[in-house]
């Protein structure tokens, strides 16, 4: 199928964020158009973002202030499927949260039971902890290594792109923690397909009518690939033409940035 025609059947684009729309403070020029032309058409999106330091009221107060329009209804992250996830398979937990006071907040408002206490811990929530402490490892290796505890993380980034290169992020924080306990967690956000399912069922739309759109191919690509949607990577973050050549995961489509997609849907609008 060309390339216009993949782009034509699509009605749900679950963006990235990071690298995709944005870098750190740095909005592309064509994500605000980009945006509006696909509301235009008919079409719909969300923003979908692996992200777990921020909530996602504070997610959209980024966005707005970079000058993007955006509604919490807009947004699916990482945050959202762990606490999804917590709730269909240990809904009593009590957790420990390695991660930022809104990932806290937002489990919290989630119903979950969050504490400090690591005796009565039965669940370890890591994320992309901007406000990490030695303490916070040293509790979760402590609990990992003497106590029979659940194990999830919210994302395996192994970095998180910002205006002057890339910062370690949730995946990398783990590795460290493997290296000191010999255990991983359970990896719920993006490449899994569970967030890309849960976005398809909220907005009643099938696969085949659904592009995932971003820049890392370990982790956007792949649960579009997981999830059997359109996967659309972008060149304009994390991965470059040896990174791509190098993968055995191959998106449907590549793009230079997103002003590439712009430039298709006003074309297949004429």
């Amino acid at each position: 199928m060309e390339l216009s025609n993949i782009i034509k059947s699509v009605k749900l684009f679950l963006f990235d964020m990071d690298g995709t729309l944005y870098i750190g403070e740095h909005l592309f020029p064509f994500t605000r158009e980009l945006l509006q032309t696909i509301r235009e058409s008919g079409r719909d999106y969300l923003f979908f973002t692996n992200n777990s330091s921020r909530s996602v009221e504070d997610t959209a107060k980024k966005l707005i202030r970079l000058g993007v329009p955006a509604e919490n209804e807009d947004f699916f992250t990482s945050s959202q499927a762990t606490a999804y996830y917590l709730k269909k398979n240990m809904p009593e937990a009590v957790l420990y949260v390695g991660g930022t006071k809104s990932l806290v907040d937002e489990l919290r408002k989630s119903g979950f039971s969050v504490t400090e206490d690591i005796e009565k811990v039965t669940c370890i929530v890591m994320g992309n902890d901007t406000e990490l402490t030695f303490k916070k490892l040293d509790d979760v290796c402590r609990m990992l290594l003497t106590k029979n505890v659940q194990y999830v993380a919210t994302n395996p980034d192994l970095v998180c792109p910002t205006e002057y290169g890339s910062v370690p992020d949730c995946g990398s924080v783990c590795e460290m923690i493997y290296n000191a306990t010999g255990r991983r967690p359970v990896f719920i956000g993006k490449p899994e397909p569970l967030m890309p399912q849960l976005a398809m069922a909220v907005k009643g739309v099938f696969p085949s009518e659904t592009a995932v759109v971003g820049d890392r191919i370990y982790t956007d690509i792949k649960s579009g690939i997981n999830a059997g949607t359109i996967s659309i990577l972008v060149m304009s973050g994390e991965t470059d033409e040896a990174i791509l050549n190098a993968s055995p995961d191959k998106p449907d489509v590549v793009l230079r940035d997103c002003g590439e997609l712009l430039r298709i849907l006003k074309e297949n609008q004429r």
